[in-house]
């Protein structure tokens, strides 16, 4: 029942709610986010939703436009601002993403949306991350989030998956909290955000 039913309503009270409270600090973000990154304030990309379908999901703007002396966009790294660093670790820039979760696209607990290039790159195994909506935050989240492998991510999303109830939302929204008031597990390794997910044989020979 709560998957079917409950699930969904829990998200759209949680998120008005949610809007109604922070609505503040989101136009303080936003007007920040112009200021010192310029527009678009948004950034928006398509991400797979349930059943590998796309949508628009929508973030805060974290990084330049800096591009090299060929017009091609420069890494992550340089890209991200101390400020956009400060969203990312606070997962503010996450806030535009209610929106996704009031539409349907999304909903607040879930594997996460990756890019849809992965679609290809997954198992069958593996693709069973999409067979419920993708979350702003989720079990791989508040379990190591960018600082465990895409081969554990993977297993935690397909754990929530098969797992998935009331009370387990609310204790990974609770921990999300926690984390993001730590701010513990923001990026990989040696990473500015996250190494590009190539497939798992890829994960298993880089790990050799």
């Amino acid at each position: 029942m709560y998957k079917q039913f409950g699930k969904h309503l829990f998200d759209i009270i949680f998120c008005l709610f949610g809007l109604l409270t922070i609505l503040p600090l989101i136009l303080l973000i936003a007007l920040i986010v112009r200021f010192k990154l310029g527009s678009p304030i948004l950034f928006t990309q398509q991400r797979p939703g349930k059943d590998g379908r796309p949508f628009t999901m929508a973030k805060f703007r974290s990084m330049t436009d800096a591009t090299d002396a060929a017009g091609h966009l420069l890494p992550d790294a340089v890209r991200l601002t101390k400020f956009g660093r400060f969203l990312r670790s606070t997962s503010l820039d996450e806030l535009p993403a209610l929106y996704n979760v009031i539409t349907g696209d999304m909903s607040l607990v879930g594997p996460r949306p990756l890019l849809m290039q992965y679609l290809e790159r997954y198992t069958s195994e593996q693709m069973q991350r999409h067979e419920v909506k993708p979350g702003i935050t989720g079990w791989a989240q508040v379990n190591g989030r960018n600082a465990i492998s895409w081969e554990e991510k993977f297993e935690k999303d397909i754990w929530y998956v098969n797992n998935q109830s009331f009370m387990l939302d609310i204790h990974i929204l609770w921990k999300t909290v926690t984390k993001v008031f730590h701010r513990q597990d923001i990026s990989q390794p040696g990473q500015a955000t996250a190494k590009e997910f190539m497939g798992s044989s890829c994960e298993i020979q880089t790990a050799q």
